[in-house]
């Protein structure tokens, strides 16, 4: 008898071919079989007319606090989601000495806009050194499984002390010691290194992160530690200026050590390249034998605002300031004042406060042709006629009124959606050839991260109910769909016991209604560490997920079961007989 058998469910099994009906059993942590299985199992699932992949495997995430609390792992663990890569961006919480926690946590709330407070109250810091706090990330069964790379931020942190200042140069001993550390991290179980150099990614205190003013002969001194160990991903944020030749040193390194690069790959305004000489700048050094591969969003990475978020429209009118740090009772009040209202509306925006973020504050206070109006089944991909500016117009008043009047709707809990990135052209048409192509991978869910700003951790779902489900021009079949988010996301990585529906493979799997697939409304919660604020986002369509053999959601709901844990190292496949 097998542990657990899916019946008649349509198998869309990861590699990229045609779906076909067939059971799946399951046995132990591993499926045993998956085609026509005689024996009943001591758990039936009947997946009759429903889709059954594999579990996702996220690479772009930021739990790297809320892995040493959380056993659920929400919001990713909602959307399909059974693996997942953290510690992206060169931000993180190891090594750590005593002295650069309130640092480290800065860091990453300026960046990742992750409450600072959530984060203080959140973690022990039962670990100093990396190896360190993998164990303490072992310590937590969860509903998913976790990996995670090695920092740029902390490393630069604790090798430079208070000499970690933006434009700081370390010495060949710093370089020696940092490389050291990652070293010793990929020993201890890392999947890679990351960093971030991108003038995007500040400290809570706006000062650049560490990794945007190192040389590149610092990088790949790094980089070298990899290679030593004989495995591991470089992964980065950066603006890719031309004069750093971001692709000329990421190809010598990956040519040099053997191992994949991997960048955030978008429209962005403050990337130097547009997206289509980044990808053709990273396929020339490609075709020369390096191996970089460019992670991408599926849709607009966009700022959700709300009154209650981090960003809104008028966060920068002086008025605002007068009431920012007043409760949302006391600031709702206030806000339902006409006199108040109008008093905010005839006000101009306050200069930005950093020169490099003023585009950005323009858009969010002024882009009204940007900004679009989230209802329940909003399209992330509006249309201009949708856009605030064409509404407002259409009612004869100003965006700005349209605005206000639009965040005060649901008592004060209307949101704007304002896709920042990767909505250039206004629809997503660029991202379709993309999607098909071997050089790149799904990704940039920043899961956990942006708590106040976006909920883009629900992209799996995103990825089925829009491109392949409901777009309009352009879908992508539902066997790429999974691929890309199952083998091609756990091989980058070195995962290869995950991300197949094959005999020998984890046991980590979805069974899916694309009927029914459909994402929620985000709303925002207050349910982190000393009552932290964060967008989340359900879905409806997931009848079952199930990590190494055991049932973590039914119908959305989470069950008891706990059987994630810490990944440490490349894994792989343990081939097991058919059980029959």
């Amino acid at each position: 008898m097998h542990d657990l058998v899916i019946r008649g469910g349509t198998v869309v099994d990861g590699t990229g071919g045609a779906p076909f009906t067939a059971d799946v059993a399951i046995d132990g942590d591993r499926v045993s079989l998956v085609g026509t299985v005689i024996e009943k199992g001591r758990e039936e699932i009947d997946a009759t007319g429903k889709i059954v992949s594999p579990g996702f495997v996220d690479v772009h995430t930021h739990y790297d606090g809320q892995a040493t609390w959380d056993d659920e792992m929400a919001p990713s663990s909602w959307h399909g989601v059974t693996t997942v890569v953290m510690g992206n961006c060169g931000v993180g919480f190891a090594p750590a000495k005593p002295d650069k926690h309130e640092w480290l946590i800065g860091l990453m709330e300026g960046v990742e806009d992750i409450p600072g407070t959530a984060l203080a109250e959140g973690m022990k810091w039962n670990w100093e050194t990396f190896p360190e706090y993998m164990d303490a990330l072992e310590e937590l069964p969860r509903t998913i499984d976790v990996a995670t790379h090695v920092p740029h931020g902390a490393i630069r942190a604790y090798v430079l002390g208070d000499r970690e200042k933006p434009g700081a140069v370390p010495t060949d001993e710093d370089v020696e010691q940092m490389s050291k550390i990652v070293e010793d991290g990929l020993k201890a179980g890392a999947l890679g290194f990351s960093t971030s150099r991108t003038v995007l990614h500040r400290s809570v205190d706006g000062e650049l992160v560490p990794g945007t003013t190192a040389t590149k002969e610092e990088l790949i001194g790094i980089g070298r530690a990899m290679g030593r160990v004989g495995y591991g991903v470089f992964e980065m944020a950066s603006d890719l200026n031309r004069e750093w030749d971001e692709f000329g040193w990421m190809g010598d390194l990956s040519r040099e050590t053997g191992l994949p690069v991997t960048f955030a790959a978008l429209q962005s305004i403050a990337k130097d390249q547009p997206l289509e000489e980044q990808i053709s700048n990273m396929r020339a050094e490609n075709d020369n034998g390096a191996n970089i591969v460019a992670q991408i969003a599926l849709r607009g990475n966009g700022i959700i605002m709300a009154w209650q978020g981090t960003v809104h429209p008028f966060v920068r009118k002086p008025s605002w300031e007068t009431i920012a740090d007043l409760s949302w009772d006391e600031k709702y009040a206030r806000l339902s004042d006409p006199e108040f209202r109008v008093k905010l509306l005839s006000e101009a925006s306050l200069p930005a406060e950093n020169v490099d973020m003023a585009p950005v504050q323009f858009i969010v206070t002024d882009g009204w042709a940007m900004h679009y109006q989230m209802d329940d089944g909003f399209n992330y991909e509006p249309t201009a006629e949708e856009s605030i500016n064409a509404r407002a117009n259409a009612a004869g008043i100003t965006p700005a009124e349209y605005a206000y009047d639009l965040l005060m709707s649901d008592d004060g809990k209307g949101l704007i959606y304002l896709p920042i990135l990767n909505y250039i052209d206004g629809n997503l048409d660029f991202l379709h050839p993309l999607q098909h192509a071997d050089d790149t991978v799904n990704s940039l869910s920043d899961g956990g991260a942006h708590c106040g700003t976006i909920c883009d951790a629900a992209s799996p779902t995103f990825m089925l109910e829009h491109w392949v489900k409901n777009r309009q021009r352009g879908t992508i079949t539902i066997e790429n769909a999974i691929k890309r988010q199952c083998l091609d996301t756990a091989r980058l990585y070195g995962l290869n016991d995950r991300g197949l529906l094959k005999p020998g493979y984890l046991a980590d799997v979805n069974v899916i209604d694309m009927d029914r697939i459909k994402l929620g409304k985000p709303w925002l919660a207050f349910d982190l560490p000393a009552g932290g604020k964060r967008l989340l986002q359900k879905a409806d369509g997931y009848d079952y997920t199930i990590k190494s053999g055991h049932v973590t959601f039914k119908g959305g709901i989470v069950t008891d079961k706990r059987p994630g844990g810490l990944i440490r190292g490349p894994q792989h496949v343990e081939m097991l007989e058919a059980a029959e």
